[in-house]
C-alpha cells in the first residue's frame, strides 16, 4: 500500500499531537509498511481508505490507538548496551542503597518500557547482586504509551530469539522456564514490575517520586521543546538524590539547565540541578 503526500502529512500530524513522535519526510516508507497490516485488518483496501476512518475519529478512537501503536518504535533487548546495567549495578545503587538504608525503599521507573526487557533487566539485576534488598520496599514501575506491547511485558514471554539478544545464560536458567518455543520469566520475577499505560506528553498524575528513571532511546524521536518538556516532568518525579540514565544516542549536554551530568564508569548519568 502506498501513501499520498496528503495522507503521509495527516497520518504525521495525528502522531505528533498524540504521542510526539516526529515523522519527518523520507519516513513514508515506515508508515505504509507498519499501516498496511491496521488497514487490512481494519477492512481497508488502501491506506487512503484508512486515512478516510481516521479523520471521521477525529484521532480519538480505537483505530487512532491502532495506528499509534503500530507507528511506535518497540525495538528493545536485555540489558541493553550492557554498561549503563553495570553502571547502576556497581556505582549508582550501591551508593543509593547506602542512602535509604534506614528508609529500606526504593523506587526504580523504566519509561517507554516497550515488551519489558528493560524493567526485567533491572528486577533480575537487584535479585542476583543486592541480597540485602530483601526485606525492602522496592518499586520497579514500567510505562509505556502501547497497551499491545504492555500487555506482552505483563505475560513475561519471550521468544528464543528475544532471550538470545543481551540476556546471559546463566540468567535464562535461573529466572526463565521453558515453554513450548518460548521462555517465560517466572512469576516472583513479573510480580516485581508494575506495568502501566502512559503517554510521556499526557497526564502523569499519581506517577510518584523515582531514585532511578530509565528513559532510554525515546526522547531521540521528539522534537527539542517536546523533549523539554518532558524532562521537566521526569526532574518534579525523581528524588532530589536520584540519578537518569538516557540511550547512548542521547545528550542532555548543552541543553538543559535541569539536570547536570557526570561520567560514572564510563556512563554518563545525570542528577537533578539544584
Amino acid at each position: 500500500m502506498k501513501v499520498t503526500a496528503a495522507d503521509f502529512s495527516y497520518i504525521a500530524g495525528l502522531a505528533k499531537s498524540v504521542s510526539a513522535l516526529e515523522l519527518d519526510q523520507g519516513k513514508e516508507y515506515l508508515v505504509e509498511s507498519r499501516l498496511a497490516p491496521v488497514a487490512a485488518q481494519a477492512g481497508c483496501t488502501s491506506l487512503e481508505a484508512l486515512c478516510v476512518r481516521l479523520r471521521a475519529e477525529n484521532g480519538r478512537g480505537p483505530l487512532s490507538g491502532q495506528v499509534i501503536d503500530a507507528l511506535t518504535t518497540n525495538e528493545t533487548l536485555f540489558f541493553r548496551d550492557f554498561h549503563p546495567f553495570e553502571t547502576l549495578r556497581l556505582h549508582i545503587l550501591p551508593e543509593l542503597i547506602e542512602r535509604r538504608a534506614s528508609l529500606r525503599r526504593l523506587s526504580i521507573w523504566s519509561a517507554a518500557c516497550s515488551t519489558g526487557q528493560e524493567p526485567y533487566s533491572l528486577a533480575m539485576m537487584l535479585l542476583e547482586h543486592f541480597p540485602q534488598l530483601a526485606g525492602w520496599n522496592i518499586q520497579i514501575l514500567a510505562t509505556d504509551i502501547s497497551p499491545t506491547v504492555l500487555a506482552r511485558a505483563r505475560l513475561g514471554r519471550y521468544s528464543k530469539l528475544e532471550v538470545n539478544r543481551g540476556l546471559p545464560a546463566s540468567y535464562l536458567i535461573r529466572y526463565f522456564q521453558a515453554d513450548g518455543k518460548d521462555w517465560v520469566l517466572q512469576e516472583r520475577l513479573r510480580k516485581l514490575v508494575d506495568f502501566r499505560e502512559l503517554n510521556l506528553i499526557g497526564s502523569w498524575a499519581g506517577l510518584g517520586l523515582y531514585d532511578v528513571v530509565f528513559i532510554r532511546n525515546v526522547l531521540i524521536y521528539m522534537e527539542q521543546a517536546t523533549k523539554l518538556a518532558i524532562l521537566a516532568n521526569v526532574k518534579r518525579h525523581m528524588a532530589s538524590d536520584g540519578t537518569l540514565l538516557l540511550g547512548s544516542a542521547e545528550t542532555l549536554l548543552g541543553e538543559s539547565a535541569l539536570f547536570r551530568s557526570r561520567v560514572v564508569n564510563n556512563s554518563v548519568v545525570y542528577e537533578p540541578a539544584s
